[in-house]
């Protein structure tokens, strides 16, 4: 399965704690992130991952149009909720998507519990029948 990670500066901390937490499972599928969220990843666990923009700089815009090719399977976004945080028309735009193309999307670090553990225990294996990988996800796997 292909899995986009965000996180927001605020949580990219607990993303990483949850990828060191998760990483046997994570380990067997491909992972790309925005930027900074990559390195804290890749820094704390050693996973490979495919490193897109920051957000800031078009990276959710990537994840978006990822998700538009059917390039991605599954959406981890760990968001700054504080009353004070603003929510971008980018990020609104990538919620939108992932309900529009039915990807599983997780906000917080139990939902994102709840989809991994799917994940690992096969709940997730129609996103292959219903949406099989595209030319692009093909092509990686080779």
């Amino acid at each position: 399965m292909e899995i986009a990670i965000i996180a927001h500066d605020t949580k990219k901390e607990l993303m990483a704690q949850f990828c060191i937490a998760y990483c046997g499972i994570l380990s067997k599928h491909n992972l790309c992130a925005t930027a900074t969220t990559a390195k804290y990843i890749s820094e704390a666990t050693g996973l490979q991952i495919d490193k897109l923009m920051s957000g800031k700089q078009g990276g959710e815009q990537q994840v978006a149009s990822r998700i538009a090719y059917n390039e991605i399977d599954i959406l981890l976004n760990f968001r700054d909720t504080r009353s004070n945080a603003t929510t971008t028309m980018e990020e609104m735009e990538l919620l939108r998507m992932c309900d529009l193309y039915n990807i599983p999307v997780a906000t917080n670090i139990a939902t994102a519990e709840v989809v991994i553990t799917a994940l690992e225990r096969g709940d997730l294996d129609w996103r292959e029948i219903v949406n099989p990988h595209s030319a692009y996800n093909r092509a990686k796997a080779k």
